[in-house]
């Protein structure tokens, strides 16, 4: 085993996420780190908050390799590119806006993952930072057609159907643990859904396309925010990338999701608005053990 799990963080501004979340993954991850921090074509801000952790890792057995584009490159090319150089074992995918709410949630989606030796990506609970801190996503389903669903969505944290560990189709990569192996198997995410959006989801299907299966954790929490490396960030047309890549996926994953013939969408409660809020008007975050 590694003596370091590796982890995979993309910035494209928005410098204050970025530092929340640089700070928690060097407090609360509980193992050392080889983190590959990359910097997809932001301003000096975002290279400061990577100075100050790479500074801070210098006194532990983490190491850090950096990566810097000119441009946004997207999602796609700079995560390729970085997970083409983790050593490790296993690697954590980690937005920007992501931020711990369980101590040593890195340390304890490993030992999860190294309990199955079937299982290749593990992923937490994502829950809403600010309160009541209901649930994001607690893993996630496909409807009969093809729609990707967050399962718990706007429910309440502790709500009992989703506290229970759950083999599932696909998870999202805003936190992910998976083994570093798969990328060597699998190959790089497909550019054809570039620069953002499925690439995560494809991904899970290709993983279990090669036998591999997905678990969901609730026993590990992480807050959210949702969409500040995508939905918010400048240049990027969400909506409209969204939409395309959901029908490249469909059609390119059209007879698995026939076969397993999922969720009826018309049994699916789609909730919108969830009432986000900035990152300055939170506060110090609740740590759970």
């Amino acid at each position: 085993m590694s003596e370091r799990i590796g982890v995979v963080l993309l910035a494209h501004g928005q410098a204050a996420y970025v530092r929340r979340c640089l700070a928690s993954l060097a407090e609360h991850s509980g193992v050392p780190l080889e983190a590959v921090l990359v910097d997809n074509g932001s301003g000096p801000e975002v290279g400061s908050a990577f100075d100050e952790f790479e500074r801070a890792a210098r006194g532990s057995r983490s190491v850090v390799r950096r990566i810097r584009f000119d441009r946004n490159v997207g999602a796609i090319r700079a995560r390729n590119e970085a997970l083409a150089l983790v050593e490790s074992d296993s690697v954590a995918w980690l937005d920007s806006d992501c931020i711990a709410r369980t101590r040593g949630w890195l340390a304890r989606l490993e030992r999860r993952l190294s309990e199955s030796p079937d299982v290749g990506i593990v992923g937490p609970k994502l829950v809403y930072p600010w309160p009541p801190h209901r649930i994001q996503c607690a893993g996630a389903d496909v409807t009969r057609s093809g729609r990707v669903v967050f399962r718990g969505r706007g429910e309440a944290r502790d709500d009992p159907r989703f506290a229970s560990e759950r083999r599932c189709p696909c998870l999202i990569s805003a936190c992910w643990l998976m083994r570093t192996r798969l990328f060597k198997e699998l190959g790089p995410l497909d550019e054809l859904f570039s620069p953002v959006q499925f690439e995560d989801i494809d991904y899970c299907y290709r993983a279990r396309a090669a036998g591999w299966e997905l678990l969901y954790y609730p026993s590990v929490e992480m807050y959210h925010f949702e969409g500040m490396t995508t939905m918010r960030s400048p240049g990027i047309e969400y909506n409209r990338i969204t939409a395309r890549n959901a029908v490249r996926f469909k059609r390119k994953w059209r007879e698995v999701i026939e076969r397993e013939g999922g969720l009826d969408d018309r049994e699916v409660r789609w909730l919108g608005d969830v009432g986000w809020r900035p990152i300055e008007e939170l506060g110090e975050l609740e740590l759970v053990d």
